[in-house]
């Protein structure tokens, strides 16, 4: 299984952007599905997530700035920010747990895309 994200790029203050989230591979089913930007120097943190469910979990990083949503036919998942500021400057990791098998569900990762907010 593979995650590739993208929608990056380096942008101005107060603009919107949407990440996307490819999944790709021997997939049965894609559960929670989440994004963790690592800002330089610092500890990759998750800021929200999204269940089969439609459940979604916002931190306060995002909240009300931020809209997580999913495609599972594409197997995608997105991730509209809204509003940015320079401190939304990180690399953006797309984190699925995908079951590849119905009794085997693991937690991949891709490889970061880069958002950086100038001021």
């Amino acid at each position: 299984v593979q995650l590739v994200e993208s929608g990056g790029g380096l942008v101005q203050a107060a603009v919107s952007l949407t990440l996307s989230c490819v999944a790709s591979g021997n997939i049965y089913k894609a559960n929670t599905l989440r994004w963790y930007p690592q800002a330089p120097g610092k500890q990759r943190e998750v800021v929200v997530g999204l269940t089969t469910g439609g459940t979604v979990h916002y931190t306060d990083f995002v909240k009300g700035r931020s809209t997580i949503s999913r495609d599972d036919a594409k197997n995608t998942v997105y991730l509209q920010m809204n509003s940015l500021k320079p401190e939304d400057t990180a690399v953006y990791y797309c984190n699925a747990d995908i079951q590849v098998y119905p009794d085997y569900e693991y937690g991949y990762w891709g490889q970061g895309t880069q958002v950086t907010v100038s001021s």
